[in-house]
């Protein structure tokens, strides 16, 4: 069992929080991380930033470009996840030209081997790589299989069929199920494509947690009770740093700000795990 299956199987909702590594600066997304795991988080998405974000919305591409700005590259990305003190799993959210040129810029060859051994040296537990199809992924479940971490996929509203059950067989530690169609943001309501979504993945054995658009304690605990085992929260907890940053507020005032939201997200989601359905035994 993976530190992402303890984790999940330690709790009745797991939080999962998101925070771009490197936004505004290394000191300050340090802080920050460590405020999520202290405000209840079960594991963390790191993002590692790239040019060109395609599966975000405006609040996490402007993190990108403020980590950018301030210099992140993947080898600093490695070395802060090296400083943290945190005590949760820790899943890597990038893009898959950063995964497989990694190996080139170290003087080897291209492939997804040298990015996954560095990242697990690190203390990387997994990976969610949102650009690559789960049809051409076999190279990076490879290599994480070897060096025994998971690979996080992701199910959109629109995932069915065979690419679904694809997507279920290669994915470990937990399915990333995506709330709504379009790209990510904080919204203040429940999508209809969530409830759907959630009762045609009930079949599957591996743990389910929703995100896209969750902003609220309130949102967690709807998402939970309709029966996610847990949330996924980028937008809301990146808004917070950008209005530090923007105010000129001082880090541990922004790290506070996102420690008591992460205790809203991470209390909320534990009230819906009091109103969801009772799930079947396993065999």
């Amino acid at each position: 069992m993976s530190r992402i299956d303890e984790a999940f199987e330690n709790t009745e909702a797991a939080f999962v929080p998101y925070l771009a590594v490197g936004d505004p600066d290394v000191e300050s997304s340090v802080a920050y991380i460590e405020a999520l795991a202290r405000g209840g988080a079960d594991v963390i998405e790191l993002g590692l930033p790239f040019s060109e974000p395609i599966a975000e919305g405006p609040t996490i591409q402007h993190a990108v470009v403020r980590s950018l700005d301030a210099g992140m590259t993947p080898e600093t990305f490695f070395e802060v996840v090296e400083r943290l003190d945190v005590d949760v799993p820790l899943v890597c959210m990038t893009y898959y030209n950063l995964v497989y040129q990694y190996g080139r810029s170290q003087g080897g060859d291209p492939g997804p081997e040298p990015f996954v051994r560095r990242a697990t040296e690190a203390g990387i537990d997994g990976f969610v790589i949102p650009d690559l199809p789960v049809e051409e992924s076999g190279p990076l479940r490879t290599a994480c299989d070897e060096h025994g971490c998971d690979l996080v996929f992701i199910a959109a509203p629109t995932t069915r069929g065979d690419r679904l059950t694809a997507a279920v067989e290669r994915t470990s530690g937990y399915l990333y199920v995506q709330a709504r169609l379009g790209v990510t943001s904080a919204r203040d309501d429940v999508s209809d494509q969530t409830t759907e979504s959630l009762d045609r993945l009930a079949e599957y054995d591996i743990p389910k947690a929703v995100g896209f658009g969750i902003s609220s304690g309130e949102i967690a605990r709807e998402v939970v009770a309709a029966g996610a085992d847990g949330v996924i929260v980028g937008s809301a907890l990146v808004d917070i740093v950008a209005e530090g940053h923007e105010n000129g507020d001082d880090t541990t005032a922004v790290a506070e700000r996102l420690e008591a939201k992460a205790r809203e997200l991470k209390d909320g989601a534990l009230a819906g795990a009091t109103q969801r359905a009772p799930r079947p035994e396993r065999p």
